[in-house]
């Protein structure tokens, strides 16, 4: 039995040696969160509830993962699991790890079979984000059969908005439709967009980091300062 399972650790935050400067940062590593099964769960959960939430073309993910934060909490709460606090970034940080092991077992799925694969939030991941687009096209022509909307697509008295594409003399015969060129666009910009949240997320994390740091010393030098002063008397 073989479970595939990936952690995504940011180069800045390995740098081999650990120093312990004072109690402070000892505490601060404590009030990290711990994501147990049980919360990992909830993660899950919420974060594929919220997936159509996520797939918008312009959506704020910062504001979204805020949402996914204080839902993880009161699902944790609501289970008798209090004192805990888990923050936006960790969660976007946590999904990220578990989006990359998703993939390596969906690629050993088509390969050798689902049966092949054990991880225990593989099969709900899937059956979300497993789906073709065929399937989602499908499913949600199902669920505007009936409606105005979908009276109108199903008759085809619409007309569908697309991008107007650049004016180019000699466009090339081989050139994408303007449909796959924004879609690349959009998915270009969220790639940016995630970089730079989970760049400022790790800016936030060293600027905490050298203020405790800063209070930590500032500390030692008081003291030593004191004790100085009582040695010079």
């Amino acid at each position: 039995m073989e479970v595939l399972e990936t952690i995504v650790i940011h180069s800045t935050e390995v740098e081999g040696k650990e120093t312990v400067v004072c109690s402070v940062d000892i505490d601060k590593a404590k009030a990290e969160f711990i994501w147990t099964l049980q919360a990992t769960w909830h993660l899950v959960n919420t974060r594929l509830e919220m997936d159509q939430a996520f797939d918008q073309p312009v959506c704020k993910k910062k504001k979204l993962w805020e949402m996914v934060a204080e839902k993880v909490i009161a699902k944790l709460r609501e289970s008798e699991v209090t004192n805990v606090t888990v923050k936006a970034y960790e969660c976007d940080l946590k999904w990220r790890n578990l989006l990359a092991t998703y993939r390596k077992n969906a690629e050993r799925a088509k390969r050798l079979g689902v049966n092949s694969v054990h991880w225990e939030f593989f099969k709900a991941m899937h059956e979300v984000l497993g789906k073709s687009r065929e399937e989602v096209e499908a499913q949600r022509r199902a669920k505007l059969s009936g409606t105005r909307v979908g009276n109108a697509m199903a008759s085809k008295r619409f007309t569908p908005i697309l991008p107007t594409p650049p004016v180019t003399s000699a466009a090339p015969c081989s050139a994408r439709p303007p449909q796959d060129v924004l879609q690349l666009y959009m998915e270009l910009q969220e790639r940016k967009m995630n970089m730079w949240a989970q760049q400022k997320a790790l800016e936030e994390r060293k600027i905490e980091a050298i203020n405790n740091l800063a209070q930590a010393i500032s500390s030692l030098a008081e003291k030593n300062s004191m004790q100085m002063s009582k040695d010079g008397h």
